[in-house]
């Protein structure tokens, strides 16, 4: 029994804000009086069209990175792929609470992606990839702690719920981060 949840960001309107961005220097490349011609490109090793681009890579290799979650009776393990080529484990023996909570990405976190909490709070990290506002809170016997953010929450919910009464986890609790 084994719950398995994959997610990425989706930041297709950067796309739009970078493309646009760049206009204006592609037109003073190549518009502008006495513009780069091809050859003058070859002779620089087309390094202005790199250096305009290269946030267009940057971007696809965010946007393709990869957040997976999988939960069983054993624990949990995560991966951010590419950041974390391999999964992070916790027993249930080293959580010591395990809930959906409600959470505002922005003034709790700051934003989108792998962040700490804000105001100081360093023991506090989330993975926040989703505009929901429900998510996996772990809580850790060091003080430490851990958010997932999802897309399925009732499944999510459904999942822990039978496996707490299955197999007796004391660390699951139902409803323990509602605001």
């Amino acid at each position: 029994m084994e719950f398995e949840e994959k997610q990425g960001l989706k930041i297709w309107w950067l796309y739009l804000i970078t493309g646009v961005s760049i206009l204006p220097a592609l037109a003073i490349i190549f518009l502008s009086k006495g513009g780069l011609n091809l050859e003058e490109l070859k002779d620089m090793y087309f390094s202005p069209l790199l250096a305009l681009f290269s946030p267009f890579l940057i971007i696809f290799l965010i946007e393709k990175s990869t957040l997976t979650l999988k939960i069983n009776q054993h624990g949990m393990a995560y991966r951010y792929f590419p950041l974390q080529l391999k999964y992070k484990t916790q027993q249930w023996e080293n959580i010591e609470k395990a809930y959906l909570s409600a959470y505002d990405a922005f003034s709790e976190y700051g934003g989108y992606g792998v962040k700490s909490r804000l105001w100081f709070k360093t023991n506090d990290k989330a993975y926040v990839l989703n505009d929901g506002n429900r998510g996996l809170q772990f809580e850790f016997k060091n003080g430490k702690k851990l958010l997932f953010s999802t897309n399925k929450v009732e499944e999510m919910e459904t999942f822990l719920i039978n496996i707490k009464t299955r197999f007796k986890i004391q660390a699951i609790q139902e409803n323990g981060g509602e605001r």
